[in-house]
């Protein structure tokens, strides 16, 4: 990529939407042969050209292909938006926000509105001056990954972490004189007297 802020929409839609040959041909253009991957449901780790019975020479690459062929084989339409993107030049990193619907084929009428962030590592390239994607790590709230595979799940996981919210606020209520007791031995260690945040998240 000579623009990887500008690029990075067209090179996703390529991935998701595209035919298998612009998948491929995308994957060339743009990721290193050992290119790693990590989803919340499944790793492609780095590593190059090995050879295997029936199918030849391969490296982590084309496992990446593999992914997206059956990524599309799953949901054969896919409704992909990238909302933001932000690239930090120094450490070659880039985060892209996404908005995806995403509807198995052997589930009908269901479609998983799925949100999530996907990191991408970059290498710069001294040859011809362009991008290239080292590692793609997609991160997913718990959440938004079920809603891949548990229609409705979305909603359990949501009770879930209210209910362990209110866990916490029990524990941290109930264990207070802990809280106390190491607000104290900072007190003496920093030679200062402070206080700490109070019922209502205000200072008291």
């Amino acid at each position: 990529m000579d623009h990887p802020k500008r690029q990075i929409s067209h090179v996703i839609h390529l991935l998701t939407a595209g035919s298998p040959a612009d998948q491929k041909d995308a994957l060339d253009a743009y990721f290193l042969p050992d290119a790693s991957f990590i989803h919340p449901l499944c790793r492609v780790p780095s590593f190059s050209y090995i050879s295997l019975p029936f199918i030849g020479e391969i490296n982590s690459r084309w496992v990446i292909w593999m992914i997206y062929r059956w990524y599309k084989i799953l949901s054969p339409r896919i409704v992909l938006n990238v909302e933001c993107d932000e690239f930090n030049q120094n450490s070659s990193i880039l985060f892209v926000d996404i908005h995806q619907i995403f509807s198995l084929f052997f589930v009908p009428f269901y479609k998983s509105n799925v949100r999530l962030t996907t990191k991408l590592q970059l290498v710069h390239s001294a040859h011809d001056g362009k991008y290239y994607i080292q590692s793609q790590e997609d991160l997913y709230q718990l959440n938004e990954v079920v809603k891949f595979f548990w229609p409705g799940g979305a909603t359990i996981i949501w009770l879930w972490q209210v209910f362990a919210t209110g866990l916490c606020i029990l524990g941290a209520l109930m264990l207070a004189p802990i809280t106390w007791v190491e607000q104290r031995h900072a007190n003496s260690v920093n030679g200062v007297k402070k206080g700490f945040v109070g019922q209502g998240g205000g200072d008291r």
